[in-house]
């Protein structure tokens, strides 16, 4: 289960009043149906919102005025037989939130010898309304893109495997969307230094996904951490170890560095209610900034595994992509490509941190780095690879005329890795290195991605159809 705010889901079927006293069984039998469809919405992340049989425009504008009161954030539609374009308008117009049309029959196919035996003409034409759905979509269709309201539709019959899989991808898409309008983004620091590509509008940022932005001072951090007491470091080291190999090579004076600053974390994403945090700073050699700064990737892992993304080197797009990936629980850890493996037809993508530790093929390693390449000082850094398997990239994309999703599918490969204190993993895309490595980078996002477990392109489309923005798959 994803955690979290709930899902209000809206749900109404539509239909035709005319038909209900020309065939006597067929409204009841819809109402199944719909109940069936209720059923599957309705779960411990989810609260539905059933505005029932919508078959005239006045209880129409009824059921906009229940929803909308509801706070809904998505609107399923069940088309349960011929229903008129004029009675699910006002509903999509009022209620302006995402709809997904359910043209889902009841089974496969009609049982046509059953119908065909019939005596009643009238009983026949009943039964064959029960499978008419797909007889209003042209007609719905029709209307809403003239009426420039965007909608998405699932199509199949209720004992559809591929419905029921759709159903719960845009539950997880939606609840993903509004986790993101849920979350509070800490800026803390600066970019790096001429990283042009990180660089973002916070306006954009803020107006696409919801997010709030909270800009939080070092010298908070520092009291923070100055304020730390001697039990919360032992209890912190102790966190350490259960979440990392400490290798022996790690001191206790670099451990307590690092605890000292992770407690203080904690309790800054606590007092600003942050959902995600992007960072960096380099301060002058000797200054206390600098200490913080360079003891922050062990408590920023941990925070990362533990649904509270953290990108380095301030890449506020990346951590929305981490975010997003996160709240599909499929993880999301900051990379940057790192080498290519022309003999392997491979591409080695990792970072210094930090990472998400529940990703990886092992448990991840706390070890000591001399130096932070690119970066001031030395400290504890984490070594880890992401487990075998499917995986998903993806990065948020700022281009002039606003963001954008970018994404592809490929498989984390077994293979020797670069043991330098980084993440490091070795990645296979089925279109080839080369073809992948040009195709990715020409879409334009900056050099940081976010990797995340399992094939979620999908998902990752139907948060683009939500959010309203584009999305680049890379195949």
């Amino acid at each position: 289960m994803i955690m979290g705010t709930k899902l209000n889901v809206g749900l109404i079927s539509v239909g035709l009043d005319t038909y209900w006293n020309q065939f006597h069984e067929l409204l009841p039998h819809l109402m199944q149906y719909h109940d069936v469809i209720k059923g599957h919405l309705k779960n411990d992340r989810t609260e539905v919102l059933d505005a029932g049989m919508v078959d005239s425009v006045p209880k129409s504008v009824d059921a906009a005025q229940m929803l909308t009161r509801g706070g809904v954030d998505v609107l399923f539609v069940f088309i349960s037989t011929y229903a008129l374009s004029s009675t699910l308008l006002p509903v999509v117009q009022n209620v302006k939130v995402p709809v997904i049309l359910l043209n889902v029959q009841p089974t496969a196919a009609i049982d046509y010898d059953k119908i065909n035996s019939l005596a009643d003409r009238s009983e026949m034409t009943g039964m064959w309304l029960e499978n008419c759905q797909a007889c209003s979509l042209p007609e719905f269709a029709c209307v809403l893109n003239n009426a420039g309201i965007s909608y998405s539709v699932v199509t199949g019959f209720l004992g559809d495997a591929t419905v029921w899989q759709q159903v719960d991808s845009w539950l997880d898409a939606a609840f993903a969307v509004k986790g993101m309008n849920g979350c509070t983004m800490g800026i803390l620091g600066h970019y790096y230094n001429g990283m042009l590509d990180v660089y973002t509008d916070l306006r954009k940022q803020c107006s696409t996904f919801g997010t709030k932005i909270e800009l939080i001072e070092m010298c908070e951090l520092k009291a923070l951490r100055d304020s730390v007491d001697e039990q919360s470091i032992s209890a912190k080291i102790k966190e350490f170890s259960e979440c990392f190999d400490v290798v022996t090579e790690c001191s206790d004076y670099e451990l307590r560095r690092a605890a000292k600053v992770s407690v203080a974390l904690d309790k800054m994403i606590a007092n600003h209610g942050l959902g995600s945090l992007a960072y960096y700073y380099e301060g002058q050699p000797g200054n206390d900034y600098q200490d913080i700064i360079t003891s922050i990737i062990p408590g920023c892992t941990i925070l990362t595994g533990n649904g509270v993304p953290v990108a380095g080197e301030c890449e506020v797009k990346n951590v929305q992509a981490m975010k997003i990936m996160s709240l599909l629980n499929a993880g999301g850890s900051f990379s940057e490509f790192y080498a290519m493996d022309f003999n392997d037809d491979v591409v080695l993508l990792g970072h210094d941190g930090p990472a998400h530790f529940n990703m990886s093929e092992e448990k991840v390693k706390l070890v000591p780095v001399p130096v932070y390449h690119g970066k001031p000082g030395k400290g504890l850094s984490i070594q880890m690879s992401v487990s075998n398997g499917l995986v998903t990239l993806l990065s948020v994309v700022e281009k002039k005329d606003g963001l954008s999703l970018l994404c592809a599918e490929g498989e984390s490969v077994s293979g020797p890795v670069l043991n330098i204190g980084n993440t490091n993993s070795r990645y296979r895309f089925d279109c080839g290195l080369r073809k992948f490595i040009e195709q990715w980078s020409s879409a334009g996002p900056s050099h940081h991605c976010a990797i995340g477990v399992g094939h979620i392109a999908e998902k990752l489309e139907k948060v683009a159809f939500l959010l309203g923005i584009p999305i680049e798959i890379v195949k």
